[in-house]
């Protein structure tokens, strides 16, 4: 696999059409990735690849991502890059990072995600126990933002360890940062600062799954 130095060179060189032979940065490519300059030096440094964003970068483009990790052609891809799976989509159903909000007509569908992505999901065997649903709201950035599409692991509900759920309150369907309390209570935090932390007790909440992955904005 190619390391993240050379990815990011692989990148400066798939977009320079766009930039009319201007030198392009760093900060170029991690505005392009939706990452923060910050952010993306570290990656750079510990060798840390951002899959879910060069997956939205090769979905905007039409582009292989195994020709971006392993620098394969896209004509020695044919059969490999025709391997989809599919998990179930609701797409009427918006998970706030916001006000609480949820429709009530259930409309499913089939969401194609390609095979590099069910790695990220937990693997194949994961695969029955995962759903997509869309986010709203501004309460979770940066992690999320309005539009993206958060798969939930309906068999991972468990608080003790913390991390980001899909929550049902009597105000909606939320994702937020949730993390249990020593005397039994539960904090509902979100990641975007201008939101204060609220505080349940765990009757006030049903926990619908863990938050394992995203994709960006889906057409």
């Amino acid at each position: 696999m190619n390391s993240f130095s050379e990815i990011v060179e692989e990148i400066k060189s798939i977009v320079s059409s766009e930039f009319n032979s201007k030198k392009i940065f760093d900060k170029d490519v991690a505005e392009i990735l939706g990452i923060s300059q910050m952010n993306f030096a570290t990656m750079k440094k510990r060798n840390k690849i951002p899959f879910g964003e060069l997956l939205d970068f090769c979905a905007s483009r039409s582009i292989s991502i195994n020709w971006i990790l392993y620098g394969q052609s896209p004509e020695s891809l044919v059969e490999a890059t025709n391997k989809y799976y599919m998990v179930r989509y609701f797409s009427d159903i918006n998970a706030s990072a916001g006000g609480g909000s949820e429709n009530e007509c259930e409309i499913v569908e089939e969401l194609e995600i390609p095979e590099e992505f069910v790695l990220m999901l937990g693997g194949e065997r994961e695969l029955k126990n995962i759903e997509a649903i869309n986010v709203s709201g501004d309460s979770m950035e940066p992690t999320f933002s309005y539009n993206d599409i958060v798969f939930v692991n309906r068999a991972k509900t468990d608080l003790q360890r913390g991390g980001i759920f899909t929550i049902r309150t009597e105000a909606g369907l939320f994702i937020k940062r949730v993390q249990k309390r020593i005397d039994g209570k539960v904090d509902i935090i979100s990641d975007n600062k201008v939101y204060s932390t609220q505080t349940l007790d765990p009757n006030q909440i049903e926990v619908i799954g863990r938050v394992v992955s995203r994709f960006g904005n889906v057409d």
